[in-house]
């Protein structure tokens, strides 16, 4: 009965996986996330990492202030000194601003790289150098845009090159992409030269507020008017079965079969159907498999935990990001925070203070906590960094009111490791006296990049091949040495 059911580029089986994609209520913008890893060749396949650890990468779009972070200068001039006091930590030597009590008390369990430097003050061009391991511009690179000619992220790579499990990506970003209040798409975040069908799996989770920091907690750093956008506050995907297919039905082939059939034309015409593949399986397992919906469910998550990692933005992409860790995705890369939510020009010190710092500190301390109660912080490096750091000079703008800030600086910034091997209570790295240029063991984004894939077990000699069938490396330079 059913043996013309067939699609000259596609066999029966991946047609019914692609007929269920559809129809189960999953927009291609839902599964779009599943259409990482094309047919591998040879040497990739390869290349394909074992996967020693997961990793979670904090990015802090917008740049944080080293000197108001984690590289405090108590001893400069008050105009470079700023206004914050630095606080002990657990480790006998070691300081970081006095906002962030939380991480100090857990020291031992995290280190720090305080002499990454890059170039570049530019926040599309920065993003693109930290968000994909490049110092350097790709040819032809738009900040206002992102091109095919890119480099590729660091998670799109990660994505490729490392294992599956659950059926899921081996790489997400959540709870959003990056996209500047101007409307311009932040080059850096995409697969690039990989292509398109390798870009990572973002996962909308977050209303379109226009406010920066930790939703419903939002700020302006222009002081314009504002007020919280969004509700709910946060959502990830609906992965609930639409009204009148059960699980019994679902998994029926003479209930798929049926249901196929009434929409085979609509699919035989689509356009997207040349982007359906063997990943489109995952979709059926979102929907399937009652551990991953439950994943997507903070409702479930206990009243303690909620509160251990902060009921905003930032504490719960925190925790989506631990629960994708557990269930197996390899790397999940967390903005925290919109689009240049960390650029204080003007404002810095009472915006750091009330309002981007302490929700930092709970939640990145929470992470740590829960993944090692949970038996996770062992085999989870937590990386977190910004596009880069802020200028050794306060200053003001006018359009600030007059209360100051600083500006972009590439030539340091500090960048925190916790967990995944790393040692704790390490220091790599150190800054001059005034915060503005690496005095010690200078480290590049390449270093930071093959840090992250070294962590996944990708293999050195590890190449990825564009749509061309071209080679590429994966590793640029070494990872950053001492610090596991």
């Amino acid at each position: 009965m059913h043996s013309n059911l067939r699609h000259p580029r596609f066999p029966r089986r991946d047609l019914l996986q692609a007929g269920a994609v559809g129809l189960l209520g999953l927009s291609l913008g839902d599964v779009a996330a599943l259409r990482a890893r094309a047919n591998a060749t040879a040497h990739s396949a390869e290349s394909r990492g074992r996967r020693d650890k997961s990793v979670i990468y904090i990015f802090l779009s917008g740049g944080l202030a080293q000197h108001d972070s984690f590289d405090p200068k108590p001893d400069a001039p008050a105009e470079i000194r700023g206004e914050f006091e630095p606080i002990a930590t657990r480790t006998p030597g070691v300081h970081i601003c006095e906002h962030l009590p939380r991480l100090a008390a857990r020291s031992h369990q995290w280190a720090l790289v305080r002499s990454l430097t890059h170039s570049s003050n530019d926040h599309s061009l920065g993003h693109h150098i930290m968000l994909t391991g490049r110092s350097s511009a790709p040819v032809g690179f738009d900040p206002s845009r992102p091109k095919p000619s890119d480099y590729p992220a660091i998670a799109a790579v990660a994505g490729h090159l490392t294992a599956r499990h659950n059926n899921l990506p081996s790489a997400a970003v959540l709870p959003f992409h990056y996209i500047h209040h101007s409307g311009r798409v932040i080059p850096g975040q995409f697969a690039g030269e990989m292509g398109r069908r390798r870009d990572p799996w973002f996962i909308h989770a977050a209303q379109n507020c226009p406010g920066y920091g930790p939703c419903p907690d939002c700020i302006d750093h222009q002081q314009r008017p504002h007020r919280h956008v969004g509700a709910p506050l946060f959502q990830p995907p609906n992965l609930h079965l639409p009204e009148g297919i059960d699980l019994h039905r679902l998994g029926s082939r003479r209930g798929l079969l049926t249901l196929i059939e009434r929409q085979q034309r609509a699919l035989d015409q689509s356009a997207a159907l040349a982007e359906l593949d063997e990943q489109r399986a995952g979709a059926m397992a979102l929907l399937t498999s009652s551990r991953v919906r439950a994943a997507f469910d903070l409702s479930n998550e206990s009243e303690r935990i909620l509160d251990a990692y902060g009921r905003n933005l930032f504490g719960y992409s925190c925790l989506l990001a631990r629960r994708l860790i557990e269930l197996g995705v390899g790397l999940v890369q967390v903005n925290l925070g919109r689009n240049e939510t960390w650029d204080t020009h003007g404002n810095a010190f009472p915006h750091l203070k009330n309002h981007l710092l302490p929700p930092m500190d709970r939640c990145v301390s929470a992470l740590i906590d829960d993944l090692d109660a949970r038996g996770l912080l062992a085999t989870t490096m937590i990386v977190m960094a910004g596009e880069f750091g802020r200028t050794p000079r306060i200053s003001t703008l006018p359009q600030y009111y007059a209360l100051p800030g600083r500006d972009h600086w590439g030539a340091v910034q500090s960048v925190f490791f916790a967990g995944g091997g790393v040692r704790g209570g390490t220091i790599i790295g150190a800054s001059d006296r005034n915060g503005a240029f690496p005095s010690q063991s200078p480290q590049t984004p390449e270093n930071l990049a093959a840090t992250i894939y070294d962590a996944l077990g990708i293999r050195r000699d590890a190449l990825w091949f564009d749509p061309q069938n071209r080679p590429h490396h994966v590793y640029h330079a070494e990872p950053i040495a001492g610090l596991t």
